[in-house]
């Protein structure tokens, strides 16, 4: 078992931290590996600066260790960082308005409730909401606001929900199905992320692709997709990733469904922005053109917009293994709004919104987005396997990245931990799991109590 610990940064790190803010990283030098990140490296990938398509394909899987005894994960300067809870392989983390924190355990099918006191180290109770669900990953609550009534989870290939009251730790019956089937199949991508509208009025789904670029689907002439176009949303695939590779939207009781956004090949974290209600995508791009193509990203997903899967990427750059299949396509694809280093793996999201609590952030922070970066596995030096802030000003994000929590990385072959899910905590502190070594992770500013 893992024990707790806490590091706060020393002066060395103050240091890195100074120069890391005084320029951000752009153009070729945006690019790194896990050997370039520190907290405070800020980085700004633009479509100017991907690189061509390579045939050079490698392969870099991280061999998953338990923690050294000497291995600390470093934030910026004047936070701290400690080991909240142990699961088996926590990855999504939602917040209920009375702060119980809900976490998917998505392999053991579970959803997880803990319990603590603002400032606590560890949490007060814990507890198992519900078991036997499909691969659970998504859970919100409904209807937005103080006293939800409901917990909707999405399996892999529906949305149930269970009855809920304020405090509610153990569901008070067996799920409810909202939506019975997602898609025709759940194989390949097969996380499912759950939203709703700010008014209640909307789900939202994000559903991933079942392939890398579509390899399975019987290929359609440019006159048959134009054909096949004028009956269905922009951009939508068919066969077997029809409404794949997407946002889904629905009523609250799982009707009226259309698809919100297309072309997002595997949109795993889906949020909804506070203030501005937009919403944000965390996005694994397409493998097998290289090191460095094409960047992951997050991005704000505009109802109806296109986003280039599987024919197109990063606006109208080309899949060179499907050119000229949708020459319509090419001046309607949506760029993405931050791009992260290829293969980093972004997955769960959120925005930091606390303005009071023992371990809050500095004003700084409000409205800026954290991104849990899996780690790349087909890549020859590995990157990711940290938790980036994305900045943004006005709610518009600014394109720049920048390391917020580092340290899962033990060499050039082995990591001890893998981050998933995002949340902040109703005292202010963020809170990260880590589905590699099973640890969810408290980062506090100050003392934090």
């Amino acid at each position: 078992m893992i024990k707790r610990w806490m590091t706060t940064t020393g002066l060395a790190a103050l240091a890195a931290a100074g120069l890391a803010h005084a320029q951000t990283r752009t153009g070729a030098a945006a690019y790194g590996d896990w050997t370039t990140d520190a907290p405070g490296v800020v980085r700004k990938i633009t479509p100017a600066d991907l690189n061509p398509p390579s045939k050079a394909i490698a392969a870099a899987v991280a061999s998953l260790k338990p923690r050294p005894a000497d291995a600390a994960l470093k934030t910026p300067a004047g936070f701290t960082v400690s080991q909240f809870a142990t699961l088996s392989g926590p990855r999504t983390i939602r917040i209920a308005p009375n702060g119980d924190i809900f976490v998917a355990e998505t392999q053991g099918g579970r959803i997880h409730v803990f319990r603590a006191k603002d400032g606590a180290a560890k949490p007060d109770q814990s507890e198992t909401f519900a078991e036997g669900l499909d691969r659970p990953f998504g859970v919100a609550f409904y209807p937005p606001g103080p006293h939800p009534k409901w917990v909707y989870v999405a399996n892999t290939n529906s949305v149930v929900r269970f009855a809920y009251h304020d405090g509610d730790l153990k569901a008070s019956g067996a799920p409810e199905t909202i939506v019975p089937k997602l898609t025709a199949g759940s194989q390949y991508h097969f996380t499912r992320d759950v939203a709703f509208s700010p008014d209640g009025k909307r789900m939202l789904v994000s559903i991933g692709s079942g392939s890398n670029i579509a390899e399975q689907v019987t290929k359609k002439t440019p006159e048959e997709a134009l054909a096949w176009q004028k009956d269905h949303a922009l951009g939508v695939m068919w066969g077997q990733e029809e409404d794949r590779a997407a946002v889904l939207s629905f009523d609250p009781e799982g009707k009226d469904r259309k698809v919100f956004a297309a072309g997002i090949r595997n949109c795993v974290g889906l949020a909804i922005h506070p203030r501005t209600h937009d919403v944000w995508c965390a996005t694994n791009e397409r493998d097998l053109l290289g090191d460095d193509t094409p960047p992951d990203y997050a991005t704000r997903v505009r109802e109806g917009g296109f986003y280039g899967w599987p024919w197109y990427y990063i606006g109208a750059h080309e899949d060179p293994r499907l050119k000229g299949q949708r020459p319509d396509l090419a001046d309607r694809v949506t760029t993405p709004d931050v791009l992260f280093q290829p293969h980093s793996a972004p997955l769960e999201l959120t925005f930091y919104t606390a303005k009071g609590g023992p371990a809050a952030f500095p004003a700084e922070y409000q409205g800026d987005a954290f991104v849990a970066l899996h780690g790349s596995w087909n890549r020859a030096v590995r990157t990711g396997y940290k938790v980036v802030r994305v900045k943004l000003k006005d709610g518009v994000p600014t394109g720049e990245y920048e390391d917020f929590l580092t340290g899962f990385v033990i060499d050039a072959k082995s990591v001890w931990g893998r981050p998933v899910g995002v949340a902040v905590a109703h005292d202010g502190a963020l809170l990260v799991s880590d589905d590699g070594g099973g640890g969810i992770w408290r980062v506090a500013h100050g003392a934090g109590q």
